[in-house]
C-alpha cells in the first residue's frame, strides 16, 4: 500500500507537474485541503473519482480513511497546497501511516515563496549582494525554535520569505529593524500568488505594516524581504553574475581577454 503526496502549487491549476496530474488523472481517491487548493485543479481528477475535503478533518479522520481506500485496492492521493516539504504538515500524516505500514511518495510542487518571486519579478539571490535565502515565519500563537528566532536570522542580511505571517507584521518590523536592518529595505508582499484575485503589495520595511492594513492583507500572504526586492536593482550592474561574463572560463566557455 502506498499514498502519494502530491503537490498542487500555489493556486493556478496549470502549476502542477507533469507527474503530479498524472497521478490526480489515475487516482481513485483524492483527498485534498479544501480551503487552499484550487477546485478547478480537482477538477481534473478522472470521472467517478471519490474526493474528500479534509479542512474539517482530524488528523487521525484522515489516516483512517486513507488507509481504508488503500485496503480497498484503490490508488490514493492526498493533494497538498505548494510544496509538501514547506509548512505542508505531512510529517504527522506520515508517523501514522507508517504505524500502519503505508508506504508513501512525495511529489514536489512550486512552492509559494517562488510563485511570489515570478509574480514581482524578482531573483531571490544577486551575485554580490545576496547569495542565500531563509525560509521561515514569524513567531505568533506557534512558537519558533529558540535558535530561529526571526532577529538572529535576519542578522544574516539575506533575503527573507516570511510564511504565515500577515498578521505578525508589527513584530516583524520590530525584529528586523532590530537586527540591523534598515527602514528603507524593500519588501513585497504577494497576496494569494497565481490566483486570480492575485495581490501584490510594494512596500518597504517602514511601511510594511501600514500598507498590509490599508490593503486589509491578514491571510494567504507571503513576504519577501530584502534588498534583492529592490524594484531598481536591474538598473544596478555591479551585481551582473559571472556566469555570463565574455572574461569569465568555466567549462563551457573559454574567457575572453582584452589584448
Amino acid at each position: 500500500m502506498k499514498l502519494y503526496i502530491v503537490g498542487a502549487g500555489p493556486g493556478d491549476p496549470d502549476l502542477i507537474t507533469v507527474k503530479g496530474l498524472k497521478l490526480l488523472q489515475e487516482a481513485d481517491v483524492v483527498m485534498y485541503t479544501d480551503s487552499l487548493v484550487n477546485d478547478e485543479l480537482v477538477a481534473k481528477a478522472k470521472v467517478g473519482a471519490e474526493i474528500l475535503k479534509s479542512s474539517g478533518m482530524a488528523l487521525e479522520e484522515m489516516v483512517d480513511i486513507i488507509v481504508d481506500r488503500l485496503q480497498q485496492g484503490k490508488k490514493v492521493i492526498r493533494l497538498h497546497t505548494g510544496d509538501p516539504s514547506v509548512y505542508g504538515a505531512t510529517m504527522e500524516q506520515v508517523a501514522l501511516l507508517k504505524k500502519k505500514g503505508v508506504g508513501y511518495e512525495v511529489i514536489p510542487g512550486v512552492s509559494s515563496v517562488f510563485a511570489s518571486a515570478a509574480a514581482v519579478g524578482a531573483e531571490l539571490t544577486i551575485p554580490d549582494l545576496t547569495q542565500t535565502l531563509i525560509l521561515t515565519r514569524a513567531e505568533g500563537r506557534t512558537p519558533v525554535p529558540e535558535r530561529e528566532k526571526l532577529q538572529d536570522l535576519a542578522s544574516h542580511h539575506c533575503t527573507i520569505a516570511l510564511f504565515l505571517s500577515a498578521t505578525l507584521t508589527k513584530k516583524v518590523v520590530k525584529e528586523l529593524v532590530a537586527a540591523g536592518w534598515s527602514e528603507d529595505t524593500p519588501v513585497a508582499v504577494v497576496q494569494r500568488a497565481t490566483w486570480p484575485d492575485q495581490l501584490i503589495v510594494r512596500t518597504t520595511l517602514k511601511n510594511l505594516d501600514d500598507d498590509m492594513r490599508a490593503n486589509g492583507i491578514r491571510s494567504h500572504a507571503m513576504i519577501l524581504a530584502g534588498w534583492a526586492l529592490d524594484p531598481d536593482i536591474y538598473e544596478k550592474e555591479e551585481y551582473r553574475s559571472k556566469l555570463y561574463d565574455k572574461e569569465f572560463t568555466h567549462g563551457f566557455r573559454r574567457g575572453v581577454t582584452n589584448p
